[in-house]
């Protein structure tokens, strides 16, 4: 159950209104999870959509990788919401059902393509020791190139942003799910 109870669309502010119609109108019309505790701060709401655009719509790095490198931040903080959309969105962005399966359940997943094992490698790495060896960043660098992995690490932190904020306030899954063990 949420901390916070839902707003109400003739509660908000004109602020807030611009703002839940922005997020709503490339989020099947609704404003859930992080968006959702973001509004009553507009200020953030509106400035983590237009982050969350700039990677999402004008990022270089494959949306695979992205979709990928998400999973595995909100799966190591358990983020019950960020599962729920981002199964869907890795799964359709075209990573494996085995691979998103091994990760909800906390398994190595066996890659098929190399790029997504370096993906998991970087952002486990980064999760568990909190830096990136020099070896580590070197092979990321060669195979993924210098923008592509700003946008890969940047979209790890962003997401680990979310989690604690949907952690922290508990942000409800549509039809109390808890895709997560």
């Amino acid at each position: 159950m949420s901390r916070l109870i839902d707003l109400q669309l003739p509660e908000l502010t004109s602020e807030q209104k611009r703002i839940y119609n922005e997020i709503a109108s490339v989020r099947s019309g609704v404003v859930r999870g992080p968006f959702a505790i973001w509004l009553r701060t507009p200020v953030l709401a509106d400035l983590a959509n237009q982050f969350s655009k700039a990677l999402r719509v004008n990022g270089k790095a494959d949306k695979r990788l992205i979709e990928l490198a998400v999973l595995v931040v909100v799966r190591h903080w358990s983020a019950q919401y960020a599962w729920f959309v981002h199964e869907r969105a890795a799964l359709k962005a075209g990573v494996s059902a085995e691979v998103v399966e091994a990760i909800r359940n906390r398994r190595l997943p066996e890659f098929v393509r190399e790029d997504e094992r370096l993906v998991y490698e970087v952002i486990t790495e980064l999760a568990e020791t909190r830096t990136l060896n020099q070896a580590t960043y070197d092979r990321a660098l060669a195979a993924l190139g210098l923008e592509p992995l700003i946008e890969l690490i940047t979209a790890a932190g962003f997401y680990t942003l979310i989690a604690m904020i949907l952690n922290a306030f508990d942000a409800p899954v549509p039809g109390s799910e808890r895709p997560l063990r």
